[in-house]
């Protein structure tokens, strides 16, 4: 694999699961701004890269039946929690805004079809949220829910549902039913001081240049269903190494193959998922990759490429991504799972995505 050259704080991670003919190539490497080896237990946010857990979470929820996937929001949240509203801009530039045609499920919020949007990538809540910012962005809709998909903290009102429907505050159930069973030590919304040091510094690209940010004293702590996870290359890779083996890793079962399946099938028929626009390119280019082509399940990307490539993910693969850069995708047919991480802004950073091209084509040209 040839070594990138040109990015600050980045690490692989290639697993297989188990019983898989090929052993999982583990490779951790990268450079901070003093040129410092990053450790191969570098600890990284993984912003979006949170999403599929809380989706995961709400999943395990519907195999208990304590939640529905058709059950509206208002069942399980306050009255002011699930108050949302469609605007819309007409003619003479003024917002317009009237109830929803039909209201907001928990298959809604899973499959990114709410209509709850971000301003950074939503020009119609950007300019709202520019006259009126103290209107939380999960109460206005763009458009009506199941009509078409559109990125936003769907997955911020999900774990609210979760915390609301487990009884406990989000942070606490994804530590006892997914990372305490998957070991993954190395994950969660908040960084023990004696971890750290551990931290990856993060850079922003102005004016064709990296410039670091450096680690404040104490890491932020915010418990969003959405964002706000650390984790480490590895502890991801046994998330995901928990899906390629049907919701269950060295014994310990998770999830079950049933629900795995309706995770990573494609939950939003003949609609797809539809390209982002750069609203503030400081913060994110336009995104995804294979927008207006994909498809999406509970919590992924689902990859549709219209000319297979064996040097590529296949079709039916999963993914996504968080805003520094950070990405994985799970390839079921292939049996490989993989995580890119990486502490750039913005989103969608051509050098980043170029490391990613890379990153792909060497993992799969390693399996020849």
């Amino acid at each position: 694999m040839r070594r990138p050259l040109v990015l600050l704080a980045l690490a692989f991670c290639a697993v297989a699961p188990a019983g898989a003919q090929k052993a999982p190539a583990i490779d951790s490497t990268g450079r901070e701004a003093i040129a410092k080896l990053l450790p191969p237990d570098a600890i990284f946010r993984i912003f979006s890269m949170t999403k599929p857990v809380t989706s995961a979470a709400a999943m395990l929820l519907v195999e208990e039946k304590r939640l529905g996937l058709d059950d509206p929001i208002a069942k399980h949240l306050s009255a002011k929690d699930a108050n949302q509203a469609v605007v819309m801009m007409d003619q003479t530039g003024h917002f317009v805004t009237r109830p929803p045609a039909t209201p907001v499920t928990v298959r809604h919020l899973l499959t990114h079809t709410s209509g709850i949007a971000y301003a950074f990538s939503n020009e119609v809540l950007s300019k709202v949220q520019e006259t009126a910012p103290s209107i939380p962005d999960t109460s206005i809709l763009v458009h009506d829910p199941g009509e078409r998909w559109t990125y936003g903290p769907s997955t911020k009102v999900l774990g609210d549902i979760v915390a609301a429907v487990s009884g406990q505050s989000l942070d606490v159930f994804l530590d006892e039913r997914i990372f305490k069973p998957l070991a993954m030590n190395d994950t969660g919304f908040s960084i023990p001081g004696d971890k750290l040091a551990r931290l990856a510094t993060s850079h922003q690209r102005r004016d064709g240049k990296l410039v670091e940010q450096p680690n404040p004293a104490t890491a932020p702590h915010q418990v969003r269903g959405d964002s706000g996870l650390y984790s480490t290359a590895s502890d991801y890779g046994r998330f995901l190494r928990m899906l390629l083996n049907g919701g269950e890793l060295d014994g310990r079962r998770v999830l079950s193959e049933a629900t795995v399946r309706e995770m990573t099938t494609n939950q939003i028929g003949a609609l797809k998922v539809e390209t982002q626009p750069a609203v503030n390119p400081a913060f994110s280019s336009a995104f995804p990759k294979g927008g207006g082509r994909d498809a999406w399940g509970f919590g992924f990307q689902i990859a549709r490429p219209e000319t297979p490539d064996p040097r590529r993910r296949s079709p039916g693969s999963l993914s996504w991504s968080g805003a520094m850069n950070t990405h994985f995708w799970v390839d079921p047919e292939r049996r490989i799972g993989a995580v890119l991480l990486v502490q750039i802004l913005p989103f969608g950073d051509a050098k980043a995505m170029q490391l990613l091209d890379e990153f792909e084509a060497a993992v799969y040209a390693a399996l020849e």
